[in-house]
């Protein structure tokens, strides 16, 4: 399945058709069972993708399969007011905790993401990447991208809870409360998800930047247009050469 696709799908049925379905089939369903429905598209979504077209258990599946199955049990949590808005800002609560962690404990979190993006597909090329990692400039950049994306989330967790908070204050399995959710869905699921995304794209491009700039930096006659790995693998061949012109070296001092 093609990128452009997968977000296509993520849209339509993280967002598009959830608030649909409240919108319209209320009279149909009875206002608890489309209230469901609606909520468990999305989660139903995340595990299709998991065990059926990603079929990859990583860090990243990982997460996103704990934030939906959290969002699948607190679907069955039938309350409304405060409480309701605590409950559907508790997605963007979990994805804080987990980057502001990370943090705390000197593992951004982030790095799992940009290890993915690159794909190590051979243990050497595993330990290419963790060596690259460690070098300051990215290990900066890693740690301002989780630090970047930690606050975005904790605004947007913010905005979501302040407007289910004004918005959604009908009793909750009437057919104004399905409306009033579908109304806060429609703000939230899409505007709010626009910075969420800004910063992903901030923070890819901090960290391959520093990336590429770590490798010309050791690669100085390398062209600009040289692919990541070919850079990485030029830099390893030149690293053995070096040490194999230490040890010829040393072996002939030793002589």
């Amino acid at each position: 399945m093609s990128r452009s696709t997968k977000l296509f799908l993520d849209i339509l049925l993280g967002a598009v058709v959830p608030i649909l379905v409240l919108s319209y089939l209320t009279d149909t369903l009875g206002a608890v069972p489309t209230y469901l429905l609606a909520a468990l598209i999305p989660v139903g979504w995340v595990f299709v993708d998991l065990f059926f077209i990603t079929k990859r258990i990583n860090f990243i599946t990982g997460f996103l399969g704990l934030n939906a199955l959290v969002r699948g049990l607190l679907a069955f949590w039938f309350v409304d007011g405060l409480l309701y808005a605590l409950k559907d800002t508790s997605g963007g609560v979990l994805t804080v905790m987990i980057f502001g962690g990370s943090l705390l404990i000197g593992r951004p979190v982030v790095r799992a993401f940009a290890e993915q993006s690159l794909d190590p597909r051979s243990p050497k090329q595993e330990s290419a990447v963790e060596g690259l990692f460690r070098e300051r400039p990215v290990a900066r950049a890693l740690f301002w991208s989780t630090a970047l994306l930690t606050a975005v989330n904790a605004a947007t967790s913010l905005a979501n809870f302040l407007l289910n908070l004004r918005i959604v204050t009908a009793a909750f399995g009437t057919q104004d409360f399905n409306t009033q959710v579908a109304q806060v869905n429609a703000i939230t699921r899409i505007a709010l998800g626009i910075p969420e995304m800004a910063a992903w794209g901030v923070a890819l491009y901090l960290i391959f930047r520093a990336l590429y700039k770590t490798l010309h930096t050791q690669l100085p006659n390398a062209s600009r247009e040289h692919d990541l790995w070919d850079l990485i693998e030029k830099r390893d061949a030149q690293r053995d050469a070096q040490k194999e012109h230490a040890a010829t070296s040393t072996e002939g001092s030793t002589e």
